[in-house]
């Protein structure tokens, strides 16, 4: 209980670092609507881990724990101010509400089974977990590349590289400690890939 208060605090102080400096990068330049889009997917993960049922079963190990926290908090080494425009800002933000669109999906399945650390809260199996093991991280690498695209920056894609690298980490780890449950192995028995249809 104690590392899930440390953990729920943590999230918060991280949030209230990015939503300062995304708030006055905003009001600098109103048009960077993919900053506003990416704090409220932001706000939204921190609502849910603040609430968030408290697991049967975790892995506290201190790997999983380290990419835990930077998989969850890595927003806050984002270079804020306006980078290289690859893409128009609009077509950015179409991009970026496709992946909100399913991350919202996927965490409207789960309700009070989000959460920080590999842990199980429960299996589920409906919605679009139909389709792919992890569709939640689907829509962050959506989400992401609608960020970058119109913030373009060597220190923006460094960051996005390391979070696409330990979010493939955590779904592994995530997996062996549900795959521990027989409905889980059922489950992936039966929804084969995790991120790419055909792929992983």
């Amino acid at each position: 209980m104690v590392i899930e208060i440390a953990l729920r605090a943590c999230a918060v102080s991280a949030l209230s670092v990015f939503l300062v400096s995304a708030i006055l990068q905003v009001l600098k330049d109103p048009s960077r609507i993919t900053l506003l889009l990416f704090l409220f997917t932001s706000l939204l993960d921190i609502g849910l881990v603040i609430f968030t049922r408290v697991a049967r079963e975790r892995d506290l190990t201190p790997i999983s724990v380290v990419m835990s926290v930077t998989g969850t908090f890595y927003y806050v080494a984002f270079r804020m101010e306006p980078g290289i425009h690859l893409i128009p800002e609009a077509a950015a933000v179409g991009l970026q509400i496709v992946g909100i669109v399913i991350q919202i999906w996927a965490k409207l399945t789960l309700r009070r089974s989000f959460g920080l650390l590999p842990a199980n809260r429960g299996v589920v199996v409906s919605g679009p977990y139909r389709v792919l093991r992890h569709p939640m991280y689907v829509g962050y690498t959506i989400r992401n590349v609608g960020f970058l695209l119109p913030n373009f920056g060597l220190q923006n894609v460094i960051v996005f590289g390391l979070h696409f690298f330990v979010q493939i980490c955590r779904i592994v780890r995530e997996e062996r400690v549900l795959s521990k449950d027989r409905s889980y192995r059922e489950y992936m028995s039966c929804v084969r890939y995790r991120l790419i249809v055909g792929v992983f």
